[in-house]
């Protein structure tokens, strides 16, 4: 399994295995004894299966929106955004609206394409774990998730911009 990487810039093993959707036809397969995320339209689809599991979290594609989980979203221990690519930067949005707009409190992590120069933005939008793409050194991400000292705008981390905090 790949490790990950907490907001804090520590590195832990993962132990969430995350569900490919399954091909037109086929049935959900989660393995047995582990955590698993999952497609959140199938969560929300097995819904009185999956609710009060915490051992079963979703995970949202890119173009999925996050409004079909309204009031359900508390009831998952870990989120997770794919980003297919780097130049994606849909799965932003949706890390931002799961925070500020849904309230979201639990874990929230990115998986995909998730690159070192991304983790700083990733953060400021309210990403708290990163699984780094494979061929990316993870021993760097303690460094990168830190890189700036002040973001000039708001974000998830604070609700005033720079010129705000500076003139209080």
């Amino acid at each position: 399994m790949p490790d990950v990487i907490s907001q804090d810039g520590s590195i832990r093993q993962d132990d969430w295995i995350v569900v490919p959707r399954p091909a037109e036809g086929e049935s959900l397969d989660i393995p047995a004894q582990s955590k698993a995320l999952i497609p959140a339209d199938l969560w929300l689809a097995g819904y009185e299966h999956f609710t009060g599991r915490d051992d079963i979290g979703v995970w949202f594609d890119s173009h999925d929106e996050p409004e079909m989980l309204v009031g359900k979203f508390q009831e998952l221990p870990v989120i997770a955004v794919n980003f297919p690519k780097f130049s994606d930067g849909r799965g932003y949005s949706i890390a931002r609206l799961l925070r500020e707009r849904f309230g979201y409190q639990n874990e929230l992590r990115a998986i995909g394409d998730v690159l070192l120069d991304q983790l700083q933005f990733m953060k400021r939008c309210g990403f708290d774990a990163y699984v780094l793409r494979p061929d990316k050194d993870i021993n760097k991400a303690a460094r990168c998730l830190n890189f700036f000292s002040q973001g000039y705008q708001a974000a998830t981390d604070t609700d005033l911009p720079l010129f705000r905090r500076r003139a209080s």
